[in-house]
């Protein structure tokens, strides 16, 4: 991470694509997290995240600027057919996103379930060795149709940093009694 107030200078000057690969700094660096998904351990899927510029705010911020350091943060699933775009924020997630918060016709965790990264690694960081688990409860079913991370616990809350969203190339169906497994992983590399 040597280069990171380059990095920042760069995005502060506008110096910056979005792609549907990821963020392409200076032509040259590329920032793209995933999200790794399934029901019951089966049918694993992986689907591209954007992060919001808040996300990128935040993240350049607390590394290189005087932005203190969040230390935990958590994952939210979502129901509405909606692509995520730079604009969205902690606050206005909940509705655009149509987040999935009800523990009779969702999940039965009382709050977000915590992203628990491991080390650093090649430039990725993530918890794909500890997925978080969605203990899925409904009469029928419901769809999950993306995810975010977001720094706050709160179902629905509106506080705090939105730092990626998703929606997942294809809604997953789940059913009451289900374990939907989610992990996240992030990375910076050199193009």
């Amino acid at each position: 991470m040597k280069h990171m107030k380059e990095i920042a200078k760069f995005i502060d000057n506008g110096d910056y694509v979005e792609t549907d690969g990821g963020l392409l700094i200076h032509g040259a660096i590329m920032g793209r997290g995933r999200y790794i998904h399934s029901v019951n351990g089966k049918d694993e899927q992986v689907d591209h995240n954007l992060i919001p510029t808040e996300g990128i705010t935040y993240i350049l911020g607390a590394a290189l600027g005087a932005t203190s350091k969040i230390s935990t943060w958590y994952l939210a699933v979502f129901s509405a057919a909606v692509t995520p775009v730079a604009g969205w924020t902690a606050t206005n997630f909940p509705s655009n996103a149509a987040e999935i918060t009800s523990s009779s016709e969702g999940y039965s965790n009382a709050t977000r379930p915590a992203w628990t990264p491991g080390s650093v690694s090649a430039g990725v960081i993530g918890n794909l060795s500890s997925k978080a688990v969605f203990t899925i409860y409904c009469t029928t079913s419901i769809n999950i149709s993306g995810a975010a991370l977001l720094s706050s616990n709160t179902k629905g809350g509106t506080s705090g940093v939105l730092a990626s969203a998703s929606r997942f190339g294809t809604a997953r169906t789940v059913n009451t009694g289900d374990a939907f497994e989610l992990g996240y992983e992030v990375e910076l590399i050199d193009t």
